[in-house]
């Protein structure tokens, strides 16, 4: 009997729920109303071509592996590993960046002044409560994700009807003048989160586990895809839009925004400021817990081609959950958490990990553009979708993106003057430099357990796909 078959509407809402991170849209409204212009030139230069490039990858290759796989296929086990560790250890500084807005949300809702070590026990309660669902089977289920985007959609309507609202009879609190919506590659402040709207596009491959499910996948993938994000756009362009009514961008916290935004609208006291606070705190731990199914997946599947450490192939016999991933997020993000007792009250936690977190998810998106010209190049497998991309077309469509990569990573983490906002990217750049240099010892360390070596199709040894000669 056959299954049921998804509609693109269908797609699109699922896409939606996985792509959409509520937490972002504070960073990337600190843009000013220059996100606006970016949002839509990213769509065209960056989304349309990985889109299509992942829904190729991801409809020819059926595996648990996802982008490792492919960048595994394409380029062969180093960067594989490399690939792995970028998109897993992104993870727990993520959660360990969620968790820095807890205390920053309460004293929005509420003026509570938190000791620094009640804030730290605070975070460290929300690691270790998405760290302890990750066991369960109940982080890979339907309704948490369907919760948390309910939720999300709600937050975003109520932030959007508000701005709205109180532009039309307070006015903007920041100029609205045409020029502000023009890039000016002078402003470094608004280059540095560009890699926001970047991190805002990855995960579109979720799209090609629908092709199976699809009444006719090569025309409704890459109409999913898109649509989903024009509609993604579109979400934070009004949360951008509710933001920037009522906060002026200079004075706009990174953490807190969204709810420092209503509450400037309607007031603290006003139980729809209350409710958006709470409702935003309850996404963040849903999306978390949603997204550590899959990264712990791909983690586990990592270290079984000995592409990453040997405790990341730990599972529980009982469920058969990556627990060993699991028990290594709560215990980094819990790390990088504590550094907080040196660095003091006045730190800014959440954008240094946030940022760092985006870079090292960006970086492991870099090498699929590369290994998906090897894999067009020399795996002649059957597509049940084509990217319409061929010869000098192709070259250009993949460098395009990886470029755009490079820069916003290069914006985000090196200071392009002597400026102290420009300075402060030095403990992000710290970060990543001991990242990058850890994950090349996990490489190394990993591949000790490994008696082949899988140098890529095309390359010299490679055996079941030989080099063209």
């Amino acid at each position: 009997m056959l299954g049921k078959k998804f509609s693109l509407i269908d797609v699109v809402l699922s896409v939606i729920c996985v792509v959409f991170t509520i937490e972002a849209a504070a960073p990337a409204s600190a843009m000013g109303n220059v996100q606006f212009f970016w949002w839509g030139f990213l769509i065209i230069t960056f989304l349309l071509p990985y889109g299509l490039v992942v829904a190729e990858l991801g409809t020819a290759y059926d595996s648990c592996g996802g982008l490792y796989d492919w960048v595994r296929e394409g380029l062969g086990d180093k960067w594989g590993a490399r690939c792995s560790w970028c998109y897993w250890v992104n993870f727990p500084l993520w959660i360990a960046s969620l968790a820095c807005m807890a205390p920053s949300i309460i004293h929005s809702l509420w003026g509570i002044e938190l000791t620094l070590g009640v804030k730290i026990a605070l975070e460290l309660i929300f690691v270790w409560g998405v760290t302890l669902l990750a066991f369960s089977p109940v982080s890979d289920s339907e309704w948490i994700m369907n919760g948390g985007a309910i939720i999300k959609v709600f937050v975003v309507l109520v932030v959007g009807a508000c701005g709205v609202w109180f532009a039309c009879t307070q006015g903007f609190a920041n100029d609205m003048s045409p020029q502000t919506f023009i890039p000016d590659f002078s402003d470094t402040k608004s280059l540095t989160y560009l890699s926001i709207i970047l991190f805002n596009f990855m995960g579109f491959e979720v799209v090609a586990t629908f092709a199976g499910a699809m009444k006719d996948p090569s025309h409704d993938i890459p109409r999913a895809i898109i649509v989903g994000g024009i509609a993604i756009a579109a979400i934070y362009i009004l949360c951008g839009i509710g933001i920037g009514a009522a906060v002026p961008t200079e004075k706009l916290s990174l953490d807190s925004g969204i709810v420092d935004a209503v509450a400037a609208m309607l007031g603290t006291a006003h139980p729809l400021t209350t409710a958006v606070g709470i409702a935003f705190m309850v996404t963040l731990f849903a999306n978390m817990t949603c997204w550590s199914f899959g990264v712990n997946q791909v983690a586990c599947y990592a270290a079984g081609h000995g592409n990453m450490p040997k405790i990341f192939s730990l599972c529980s016999k009982r469920t058969g959950m990556p627990n060993g991933a699991a028990i290594m997020n709560g215990v980094i993000a819990s790390g990088v958490l504590l550094l907080q007792v040196f660095l003091g009250e006045d730190s800014d936690v959440f954008w240094v990990l946030f940022s760092t977190n985006v870079v090292f998810l960006l970086m492991s998106y870099i090498p699929m553009f590369p290994a998906f010209w090897r894999l067009r190049k020399y795996d002649d497998r059957p597509r049940v979708f084509r990217a319409p991309f061929e010869g000098k077309v192709l070259a250009v469509a993949l460098a395009v993106p990886v470029v755009e990569l490079v820069l916003s990573i290069v914006a985000t983490i090196v200071p392009l003057n002597s400026s102290p906002a420009e300075m402060s990217k030095l403990p992000i750049l710290m970060g990543v430099v001991i990242g990058v240099l850890l994950g090349e010892v996990s490489r190394l360390i990993s591949r000790r357990g490994r008696s082949i070596d899988n140098p890529g199709v095309g390359a010299r040894g490679s055996g079941y796909f030989a080099p063209k000669q």
